[in-house]
């Protein structure tokens, strides 16, 4: 696992946001989100710069506990349904968020509900929430989606960290399900570069799950293009959808969609 840097990740909330708002230009605001079905687009642009707010938020006071997100300024979007308005909203959110993270540096001390607690988790779950909620306005929206490789690989490695984190603290979580030894999962990102390592090898113990990059024999596999990969393992794409190949027990990894929800 590489973590992709600091400025990095506040140049893709940056970044992201700007394409997420394409996705939403032009589109019916009211229609519900496939991926997300008790959102409507205009929900889903919300959500994400509710999230931005709040971050900054956190980073920028330096909170040392849980903020009410009641509590930060223009948190829930414009009063009226002006798309324009939306959007200057989002823009303006995901840059102050950006600032507020690069100004800190990713050691600064900041309250998170993770394992880490520092600007620099926040960069990059921003990065990656809009990343993901980026991909399912494109789904509501019906454009291309399209999310750079290293993104996307990313976002994979995180997730896993985030269920293995979910397992360990939250007893009554789904996750804590995802156990037993002698089992494995494999993903195989059939058309990523040879130097960015898209494979993982998910292992399954008493004790939750371990992960790892690389190219091993698993109980089952889930191969195919990196971002539909990405896609059906955050449950946004069929397994039976696009180029995606399973081979072996494929019951092992409904298993693992059912119960990888956290959040």
């Amino acid at each position: 696992m590489t973590l992709l840097g600091h400025d990095r990740y506040c140049d893709e909330i940056v970044g992201q946001t700007a394409m997420l708002r394409s996705h939403l230009a032009g589109a019916d605001l009211s229609a519900t989100v496939p991926t997300c079905p008790d959102w409507t687009l205009r929900q889903l642009a919300v959500h994400v710069g509710e999230a931005h707010r709040w971050s900054e938020h956190i980073v920028r006071t330096r909170a040392t506990k849980n903020v009410p997100v009641e509590q930060v300024a223009d948190f829930d979007g414009p009063e009226d349904d002006d798309p324009a308005a939306l959007d200057t909203w989002l823009a303006e959110g995901a840059e102050k968020a950006a600032e507020a993270f690069r100004a800190a540096g990713a050691k600064a001390a900041a309250w998170s509900w993770a394992w880490e607690h520092s600007a620099g988790f926040w960069a990059r779950r921003m990065t990656q929430e809009t990343v993901i909620h980026r991909a399912d306005a494109a789904i509501a929206a019906g454009v291309t989606y399209e999310v750079a490789p290293e993104l996307a690989a990313d976002a994979i490695d995180e997730w896993l960290q985030i269920v293995r984190f979910a397992q360990e603290k939250y007893p009554d979580d789904a996750a804590r399900e995802l156990r037993g030894a002698g089992r494995s999962i494999h993903l195989h990102a059939t058309d990523a570069e040879p130097g960015l390592d898209a494979e993982w090898l998910i292992e399954f113990d008493d004790k939750g799950i371990d992960w790892r990059r690389g190219h091993e024999k698993a109980t089952v596999a889930l191969r195919g293009p990196l971002t539909e990969v990405l896609l059906a393992f955050y449950r946004r794409l069929p397994l039976d959808g696009g180029q995606l190949e399973v081979l072996g027990e494929r019951e092992l990894l409904d298993f693992w969609l059912e119960r990888a929800t956290f959040g």
